[in-house]
């Protein structure tokens, strides 16, 4: 069973609900639900809902499936190994997959705010990767680096919003860190004892 964030009640604020972090983090976990094997239309609407989406989310099989693509697009961010990659990554996604920079209150239904997907009903693939490169670029702008990672574990290869003035972390939580400690451990150990029955 994947883990479906519970990031946000939805009595939270609507612009809380749509900050440029809340919307990088968004988009690493649409990218890990939808690089998963055979990602379920269900599961990618509950991680849609845990970041502020409203019902009804209806996604057919042939909307995870470009999604998909997407997802596999955006992930090339994550890949980047510094902020020139990320940067270049993006704004080819910007030229190929975005329309241009607009604002849009859905109809006095929502907040104006910024959108760079074609339409307001634009399919859910091109609200993806338009959504998920604007908020991906402007971390790159605030913080002059890459906006994530791939987690380094070879069991888990989840991508993460990378965050605060620490040492860039490696792990995309605390659980992966501490498997690679303990295997890391355990090898040590391992071959302590060999060199020892020598």
């Amino acid at each position: 069973m994947r883990y479906i964030p519970q990031v946000l009640s939805r009595s939270d604020d609507w612009s809380t609900r749509h900050s440029v972090l809340t919307t990088a983090r968004r988009t690493a976990a649409l990218i890990n639900a939808l690089t998963a094997n055979r990602p379920d239309p269900a599961e990618v609407a509950d991680v849609l809902r845990a970041y502020g989406e409203t019902d009804p989310i209806d996604l057919t099989p042939r909307d995870v499936a470009r999604m998909v693509a997407a997802a596999t697009l955006l992930r090339q961010v994550f890949a980047a190994e510094n902020a020139d990659g990320a940067a270049a990554t993006l704004n080819r996604l910007l030229q190929d997959h975005a329309g241009p920079l607009r604002l849009t209150s859905h109809g006095g239904s929502t907040p104006w705010h910024p959108h760079l997907d074609h339409d307001d009903n634009a399919p859910w693939d091109e609200w993806l990767l338009a959504s998920s490169c604007m908020a991906l670029t402007v971390l790159i702008w605030d913080r002059q680096r890459p906006p994530g990672r791939i987690c380094t574990s070879p069991s888990c290869r989840n991508v993460f919003i990378t965050q605060g003035s620490g040492p860039e972390r490696r792990y995309c939580s605390r659980r992966c860190a501490t498997r690679e400690r303990v295997a890391a451990h355990r090898r040590s150990r391992t071959a302590e004892q060999r060199s020892e029955t020598k």
